[in-house]
């Protein structure tokens, strides 16, 4: 593992995950604001999201 920086994003479908804070997000992804060392962010993702259905599915559901 690493401790150099890293974003969460998130999608469309408001499905995260973890990116470096050095490179731009890949298509269809967006920065949520928060950053720190991996194991933040993934501390971070698990606060947060508390669904981990896709919206799509959420709504249809």
């Amino acid at each position: 593992m690493t401790d150099s920086p890293m974003l969460v994003v998130v999608n469309d479908e408001e499905q995260y995950s973890v990116w470096w804070s050095d490179r731009e997000p890949p298509a269809g992804w967006r920065p949520t604001g928060f950053s720190g060392t991996r194991e933040e962010c993934l501390d971070h993702i698990e606060k947060v999201w508390t669904d981990m259905r896709p919206l799509s599915a959420r709504r249809d559901g």
